[in-house]
């Protein structure tokens, strides 16, 4: 029988800035709708991984196929829509919420109608608040409507960097059961970057550990923290 197309694999992906390897020779498989936690110290290359994944920055050697496709060969901009990113501090446009979930299907001649802009801010636990502006949304909402701009695009993949690391205690929970929710709910296919073990175990199926560029070991969550 022929072996299933992965939706997200990378091979040998290494990144070199001034002659020193910040990643350095990552592989990666990612089927549908599993969830790998990427885990490790700061420095370990974690957010740079993802950044390479959608071409913010582009590898030095190795690459990355998105449903068998070799990323170079798809427009950055509709790669970034199939592999969208939630950084780590929600970054948006100025204007209201709706105004910004409807930014990215706009950018390729899409129009969100009211009933999608509320749903999208339900699934992230922010009934009516389509005409909030944005500037006086606390870290975790602007967070959650980070999430739920990404998520407009209806993105493929789902990269989430450190996504909870600004926040405070409650928000930071609120932010982590909304994406488990969302993984949940939606079957989501996920790339989660954090520096905290336990965090990991929650979200992801898999673990992958990593230091100083390099991948140390990938499994289960078993297999990986609970050895």
């Amino acid at each position: 029988m022929e072996a299933a197309v992965q939706l997200l694999r990378a091979e040998r992906l290494t990144r070199e800035v001034d002659g020193i390897a910040i990643v350095e020779n990552v592989s990666l498989e990612l089927p549908a709708g599993d969830v790998l936690a990427v885990v490790g110290p700061s420095g370990s290359g974690k957010s740079s991984l993802l950044r390479l994944l959608n071409r913010l920055d582009e590898p030095t050697q190795g690459t990355v196929f998105v449903a068998g496709a070799d990323y170079h060969h798809i427009p950055p901009r509709d790669l970034r829509r199939r592999i969208g990113l939630v950084s780590q501090a929600a970054v948006l446009f100025p204007g209201t919420v709706a105004d910004n979930l409807r930014f990215g299907p706009r950018q390729r001649g899409t129009e969100i109608g009211v009933p999608e802009v509320a749903r999208l801010l339900q699934q992230v636990g922010l009934d009516g608040y389509e005409t909030r502006d944005v500037a006086t949304l606390s870290g975790g909402e602007a967070q959650r409507v980070a999430l739920a701009r990404t998520l407009a695009n209806e993105p493929d993949v789902l990269l989430l960097d450190e996504p909870t690391s600004a926040l405070d205690e409650a928000a930071r929970q609120r932010v982590e059961e909304t994406i488990v929710t969302l993984i949940r709910s939606r079957t989501l296919t996920c790339v989660v970057v954090t520096h905290d073990a336990a965090q990991a175990a929650r979200l992801g199926r898999r673990i992958m550990v990593m230091a100083r560029g390099r991948v140390e070991r990938t499994g289960t969550v078993q297999e990986v923290l609970r050895a």
